[in-house]
């Protein structure tokens, strides 16, 4: 269910990336002098009778947005995402992961409904809605970081964030190619897009209410031997959240090891949105692929990505069982999710018009970024296991506003979308990736923080993680364990 939601969110996110390139007019190059209107670059449509083709089916109403105001618009959802991080992180921390994340997805559902009704009155109207499905999705990552942290023993924390956190590249597949498919064989285009995902968000939320709880012990499905592990294992770290003390601000806000993190997590989002959100655009404006390849071809990095997130997932337990120091681990995986995708993007776009090889380094090297998900993901989990919903809010939300500048930027930087410009939007990109991900090789940590247990630093005796003991029923020794202990 925690893989879905993030399905859920990523797919009410970015459909309109795609969406956007069927709903707006296409517009003329803007007028230069002759020579500046010559791009030898220019990659040629194959021929007038399959763009006829490929036409597609769509309500008569157009869009007359520049490049400018669809890259507000694509842009809005973050203003509202950046936003809801840290109250949410906090709300789960106190209330529990379950209510936060199903109010927060119920607003993001409700304004992808709206969608193509708010669209009709205008491009202003448009940006608030995206603005209130950011706000819900804000509290996502925190939640989910937070019911990680009840349910995801150390030692399977790899798989089991690799598992939930991959949801988000397999949101993009559907995104883009159901949504490609949509717009291209059923009666209505576009609009369908907003109606069909918000519904399976409806589906999602019936679901997630009736099945899932916040943690193990008010859990009523789970088997006691199940019960007796995670009691022991994940929440055995843990402070109860009656017991927890207040959050540990100045500690947090001077830890180098969580700057470091969130400097990867802004070159990693940088990276990551730029693709998301403007790949579409780039492969119908530059490339020329036709609705229903586009949306294919924008989601193969994204299955891509998915599946090594999961190879990736097994790989680092497997490598922190072998007593590898998480620390390297971590920094390991994390530079391979940075140096792939920068690889692949200049790959691509010195490609030409080759639409294999574009397609080609661009599923490689975004695939490779899959790396990220049991590494940068979970890192806050690792930095701090009581307090990883504030944490995760910080490194997803200062993250994200490269959310809100990627989609304006490309709208400033690429006003006739030639292949000239567009080389420069992802030079960039491979710039902000590359040196972000040394400022994390420098500083970057995953061993838990003395912050981590507040009370116990400020009375100068060592922090613990273990705050308590379990109980009589508690004490299951799981893989060779001593009874009582915990695996860090």
């Amino acid at each position: 269910m925690g893989f879905l939601a993030i399905a859920n969110g990523y797919i009410q996110r970015f459909c309109l990336s795609l969406a956007i390139t069927e709903m707006v007019v296409p517009h003329d190059r803007e007028d230069h002098d002759a020579d500046d209107m010559v791009d030898l670059s220019s990659c040629p449509y194959q021929s007038v009778n399959s763009s006829i083709t490929d036409a597609i089916i769509h309500t008569s109403t157009q869009f007359d947005w520049s490049e400018r105001t669809q890259g507000v618009i694509l842009s809005a959802v973050f203003w509202g995402y950046v936003l809801t991080q840290l109250p949410g992180g906090l709300l789960a921390e106190r209330l529990g992961g379950k209510h936060v994340l199903g109010v927060g997805l119920l607003v993001s559902t409700l304004g992808t409904l709206l969608t193509p009704e708010v669209a009709n009155l205008g491009p202003y109207w448009l940006v608030a809605v995206r603005f209130c499905i950011g706000l819900g999705q804000g509290v996502m990552y925190p939640s989910l970081n937070v019911m990680l942290a009840q349910w995801a023993p150390p030692q399977e924390r790899g798989r089991l964030g690799a598992a939930i956190f991959a949801g988000a590249q397999i949101g993009n597949v559907v995104s883009m190619a159901v949504g490609g498919l949509l717009m291209r064989y059923t009666e209505g285009g576009w609009v369908n897009v907003f109606y069909v995902f918000g519904a399976i968000g409806l589906v999602w939320l019936a679901l997630w209410e009736i099945l899932c709880y916040s943690e193990p012990e008010s859990h009523p499905f789970i088997s006691d031997e199940e019960k007796q592990f995670l009691m022991t294992q994940s929440v055995g770290q843990l402070k109860r959240r009656k017991d927890l003390p207040p959050t540990p601000w100045r500690y947090i806000f001077t830890s180098v090891p969580l700057w470091g993190l969130i400097i990867a997590q802004i070159g990693h989002d940088w990276g990551l949105f730029t693709i998301i959100t403007d790949l579409p655009k780039y492969m119908k404006s530059v490339m020329h692929f036709s609705i229903a390849q586009n949306g294919i071809l924008s989601a193969a990095p994204y299955l891509a990505m998915w599946i090594f997130a999961v190879i990736c997932g097994g790989l680092v337990d497997f490598l922190v069982s072998r007593k590898i120091p998480i620390t390297t681990v971590r920094k390991i995986f994390i530079s391979i999710a940075a140096s792939g995708p920068a690889f692949g993007i200049l790959a691509a776009t010195y490609s030409g018009c080759d639409k294999v090889l574009v397609s080609m380094f661009f599923t490689i090297g975004m695939g490779l970024m899959g790396a990220f998900v049991p590494s940068l993901k979970v890192n806050a989990l690792d930095l701090s296991p009581n307090y990883a919903g504030t944490l995760m809010a910080l490194v997803g939300g200062i993250g994200a506003i490269s959310g809100i500048i990627t989609p304006y930027l490309v709208g400033l930087l690429t006003p006739n979308s030639t292949l000239l410009e567009w080389r420069l939007v992802f030079w960039i990109a491979v710039i902000v990736l590359v040196s972000t991900n040394v400022v994390y090789l420098l500083v970057g940590s995953a061993e838990v923080q003395e912050w981590n247990d507040p009370l116990a630093l400020e009375d100068g005796r060592k922090p613990s993680i273990i705050p308590r003991k379990p109980s009589h029923q508690e004490k299951f020794s799981p893989n060779g364990l001593e009874s009582g202990a915990v695996a860090t």
